[in-house]
């Protein structure tokens, strides 16, 4: 303890006990040197200023590079041309607008030099462009399209010359004409090319165009592939319309328009953003193409975003269909097959019309009607790019007024879109189910036999006993699609689109009209079969089944049909000059009871009917399908064109 407090006074005394030192004795120090020390102070204080502004500046900097993501500051050469010179954008940033405007002489010589000193820049585009990603593909757009019925090819035409000709008014034009070379085209493609030097003389413009080459023109074909009718736009059109009808037609069944679509955008684009011109692409064909899964909505983002307008000479889509069927169709002069496929439809992404046959009505009239629009693929293209789709010639049957279908457009949206649509809604989702089931189905439902022979009763009876066959199976089916539907009735209140609501009412109500007919149609041939009927006229040898208002069937099976009764006449009242209106009538005019007709046919004892052969008609129909079968084309089949 005292050998610490020693210490520890030892050098308290230290430092109590020393005398105060003075480092710096002014008095002692020399007038030149405070001054230096004066101004060296001044000059490191000035030098410590700037330093720590430098490094602040650094850091700043380096902090900001490293945050930013070095991918915002790559250029898309594809929206040179929306925000240029040509572009939408009007809006001048702060320091411009603030500007004093300089005078028009100096705009203009500012202008003069800039056009002779600035070399013509290398094209931006190449064929190798980068694939969009896939939201973008997918991204939902709310258009609801245009439709136009010009009145034919001739009106189309007509309609098409005004287009050209405001556009063209506007700035420099590049117009593409884009041939579908099926076989079933080729009348068209040659009443264009009647028309196609009036297409720019009707206004005046081909003068105009031959004089100022402001108007250029270029051809090009599609079907499994695209081919460049010209190579390169041409201002002289009258060399053009040999060429068109010069296009050989393609018997392969593919149209891969949408891909064409998208080939003659890439080829000519330059066109439109070096050479400053609007381009329009002109589309005339007969069907919906086969590649819209694969190609349409890349299409749509190429042609849109590079404000190419899309126009489209076409058929009406078949409601709710894909197919339409062409009986007795001409392929070439003097050659006819029995069934022909056009593939135009549907108007919808999905179908959202349930297969389901007619009992009694042979009409394909009835099961083809036009839908009032074009297919969901080609009309999108158009509304999307603000284009027109002309309908120049509807399917068979009856043709609805556009006032009544106003109500009732497809959703012009994505596929994605569409699929997010219906799974919000039950009643949606079952009803675009059943629809894809039964057209995928490999399995079509049977059509019962209406006709038995009866040249006696055992006769009578094989004939029942063979129609009674495919009858379980038919309400199996049916059973099934009905089951279907009801697993979005819970939903159907929350429909609030016309067109939804329409469909899934008419699904709902001819199934279970059908179900009824089905019923009735086992229990009155169980009772001919234990009792048949005697003819009342002598020479009759066969029954006829015909609708009859009387259900002959249970309490429940009635209740079956006075659901289908409300719903379907639900439709006519709530949708009127539609085709779900049309449809529900054609159920509705036919009774859900049977009733039973006699008759006479020219049968032998067995039943069967005898049929007379004409010779010289056998023998057209064996040359016939020798001449097919050199085309390669089964004549007993659907032929697709």
């Amino acid at each position: 303890m005292s050998v610490v407090n020693s210490a520890r006074d030892v050098h308290v005394d230290e430092i109590i006990d020393v005398e105060p030192r003075n480092w710096l004795n002014l008095k002692e120090v020399p007038a030149w040197f405070i001054s230096l020390g004066v101004h060296l102070l001044i000059l490191f204080a000035l030098a410590s200023i700037t330093r720590i502004t430098l490094l602040d500046s650094e850091h700043a900097i380096i902090s900001s590079i490293e945050e930013i993501d070095p991918d915002v500051f790559k250029l898309d050469p594809t929206i040179s041309d929306v925000v240029g010179t040509a572009g939408d954008t009007n809006i001048l940033s702060p320091s411009l607008a603030a500007a004093p405007q300089t005078s028009k002489e100096q705009q203009e010589a500012m202008k003069n030099q800039l056009e002779t000193e600035i070399e013509t820049p290398e094209p931006l585009f190449d064929d190798k462009i980068t694939e969009p990603a896939q939201e973008q593909l997918t991204a939902a757009v709310d258009v609801t399209g245009e439709t136009d019925r010009p009145g034919g090819v001739a009106g189309a035409i007509d309609r098409l010359t005004l287009e050209i000709a405001a556009t063209a008014k506007e700035k420099k034009l590049l117009v593409v004409w884009l041939f579908d070379v099926s076989a079933s085209v080729s009348k068209r493609r040659n009443e264009i090319a009647d028309r196609f030097e009036n297409v720019y003389k009707q206004l005046g413009i081909l003068e105009a165009a031959e004089n100022e080459n402001s108007l250029k023109t270029a051809v090009a074909s599609f079907g499994a592939t695209t081919q460049f009718i010209t190579k390169e736009p041409v201002s002289d059109v009258k060399e053009i319309v040999a060429k068109i009808r010069s296009i050989k037609p393609d018997a392969s069944g593919d149209e891969n328009v949408f891909g064409a679509v998208n080939a003659v955008s890439k080829r000519w684009l330059s066109y439109k953003r070096q050479g400053r011109r609007n381009m329009m692409v002109i589309v005339v064909t007969d069907e919906a193409g086969s590649d819209a899964q694969q190609n349409l909505e890349e299409t749509i983002l190429l042609t849109k975003r590079n404000g190419i307008k899309c126009y489209v000479v076409g058929n009406a889509a078949p409601f709710g269909q894909r197919e339409v069927i062409l009986r007795d169709y001409e392929i070439e002069p003097g050659l006819k097959v029995d069934m022909a496929v056009l593939e135009t439809g549907p108007e919808t992404v999905m179908s959202e019309r349930v297969k389901m046959p007619f009992w009694g009505q042979t009409d394909y009239k009835i099961r083809q009607l036009s839908s009032g629009y074009g297919p969901y693929g080609l009309t999108r293209l158009c509304a999307e790019t603000n284009g027109i789709y002309f309908i120049t010639q509807e399917t068979a049957g009856p043709k609805f007024e556009a006032a009544d279908m106003r109500g009732y457009h497809p959703d012009y949206i994505s596929i994605r879109d569409y699929q997010k649509k219906i799974e919000k809604n039950a009643a949606k989702m079952a009803l675009v189910k059943t629809a894809t089931a039964t057209r995928l189905s490999k399995r079509r439902l049977p059509t019962p036999t209406l006709v038995f022979p009866a040249t006696s009763d055992n006769v009578l009876r094989q004939a029942i006993t063979a129609a009674q066959k495919p009858v379980s199976e038919l309400d199996y089916g049916l059973n099934e699609i009905q089951m279907m539907l009801e697993q979005g009735l819970k939903d159907r209140k929350k429909i609030t689109e016309p067109r939804w609501r329409a469909n899934y009412d008419l699904a709902l109500g001819r199934v279970l009209a059908i179900r009824v007919r089905t019923f009735g149609y086992n229990t009155i041939l169980a009772e001919m079969k234990s009792s048949p009927k005697s003819f009342t006229k002598k020479g009759n040898n066969a029954w006829s089944l015909v609708p009859a208002k009387d259900v002959k069937s249970s309490p429940s099976v009635r209740k079956l049909g006075k659901q289908a009764k409300e719903l379907l006449n639900g439709i006519i009242d709530n949708h009127p000059g539609t085709p779900w209106a049309y449809l529900a009538a054609m159920e509705l005019d036919q009774p859900l009871g049977w009733g039973w007709q006699e008759l006479k046919l020219n049968l032998d004892p067995q039943g069967n009917r005898v049929r007379t052969n004409n010779p010289r008609f056998a023998e057209e129909q064996r040359k016939r399908r020798e001449r097919l079968k050199k085309m390669g084309i089964d004549g007993s089949k659907p032929v697709k064109i």
